[in-house]
């Protein structure tokens, strides 16, 4: 049985951005590629660059640690979020985050 992935924002990455009106302009430092993407996926992100955390724990943070529907798609979006920039297999390109060594997604 595996535990849960510890997810981090990828090394060196700096969370470049620009908001207004609830949504943002993200910038990925490591691959050159800018995203739109809405005030509290930036919020998560923001929460994984203070400190590593599995979605369990990220969930807890944000008060929803109960709802089975929340946790389910914040384990969709962190998915998304470590394969953001991926470009083809054979092509390796940093994510936005990414599973502490060790730990691997679902």
């Amino acid at each position: 049985m595996s535990s849960p992935p510890i997810w981090r924002l990828a090394p060196g990455q700096r969370l470049v951005h620009r908001c207004h009106d609830g949504e943002c302009v993200l910038f990925n430092d490591l691959t050159g590629d800018t995203h739109l993407l809405g005030q509290d996926v930036l919020d998560v992100l923001g929460a994984l660059r203070d400190m590593p955390r599995t979605a369990a724990g990220l969930a807890q943070d944000a008060g929803a640690a109960l709802d089975p529907e929340w946790c389910a798609e914040l384990d969709e979006l962190l998915a998304d979020l470590a394969a953001l920039d991926l470009i083809a297999p054979d092509l390796i390109a940093p994510g936005l985050i990414e599973p502490l060594p060790g730990t691997q997604p679902c």
